[in-house]
């Protein structure tokens, strides 16, 4: 197992960067939550408790501006009131990025030490398993918020519902994967990509899924737009 080559090309400021960018990662996060738990401004959506915060350890402080203006509960401006859903479909797309962007936050943190710990490779490098593996994790997590979650927009119990919420949430990760996978292999390839523990890592791997967020944008606002014209 390479474990992604270990780096070799990894200039020496990056460390020091890394700390910085996952510190305000971790501050970030931890201001929505105080906003979220702490002052008690609940979502509609149980899942987005969850879903900004960890939103946030990657966007940053740029996660904190995105939840006041679109997340926290607010009067609406006049954009927002001149849109059908009384939000701007930007804002409803941004939002609608947020859990796939959180799913494969998730999907990092659980599937990193899984195939680090299992040694499975494709190819003679865990590079592929790792990106096969969190894409998984991060449809079935995203597969679970777009069924299950009571009073989201494709909450049903029916086969062709739980076919359309599996559907969107695999063509979303994909398109989240044109980014971050596509980050994950140039990383690679280019010597560029650290130990999983190293801290550098986790940095990279924010850029990653600012980077996926980017590509899934497209898709996610073609998904709402169908959407709002089958609700029609």
């Amino acid at each position: 197992m390479d474990t992604m080559n270990m780096g070799m090309a990894l200039p020496g400021w990056l460390t020091p960067v890394s700390w910085i960018f996952v510190a305000l990662g971790v501050v970030s996060a931890a201001l929505v939550l105080y906003d979220i738990f702490g002052r008690r401004h609940r979502q509609s959506y149980a899942a987005m408790d969850v879903v900004w915060p960890v939103s946030a350890l990657y966007l940053g402080p740029f996660g904190v501006w995105a939840y006041h203006r679109w997340g926290a509960p607010r009067p609406l401006s006049r954009e927002d009131q001149a849109s059908p859903g009384g939000e701007s479909l930007h804002g409803r797309v941004l939002t609608g990025s947020t859990p796939g962007g959180a799913a494969a936050t998730i999907g990092h943190f659980i599937g990193v030490p899984i195939v680090v710990a299992s040694g499975l490779t494709i190819a003679g490098t865990d590079l592929w398993v790792m990106i096969i593996v969190i894409a998984l994790l991060a449809i079935v997590l995203l597969f679970a918020f777009e069924y299950f979650l009571p009073g989201s927009a494709t909450f049903s119990s029916s086969r062709a519902n739980a076919r359309g919420a599996l559907l969107r949430a695999a063509v979303t990760v994909l398109a989240f994967d044109i980014g971050m996978g596509g980050w994950m292999v140039l990383l690679h390839y280019g010597n560029f990509m650290p130990a999983p523990a190293d801290i550098s890592f986790i940095f990279l791997m924010q850029v990653g899924l600012v980077l996926g967020t980017l590509t899934a944008y497209p898709v996610v606002r073609v998904l709402l737009r169908r959407r709002v014209a089958v609700s029609a």
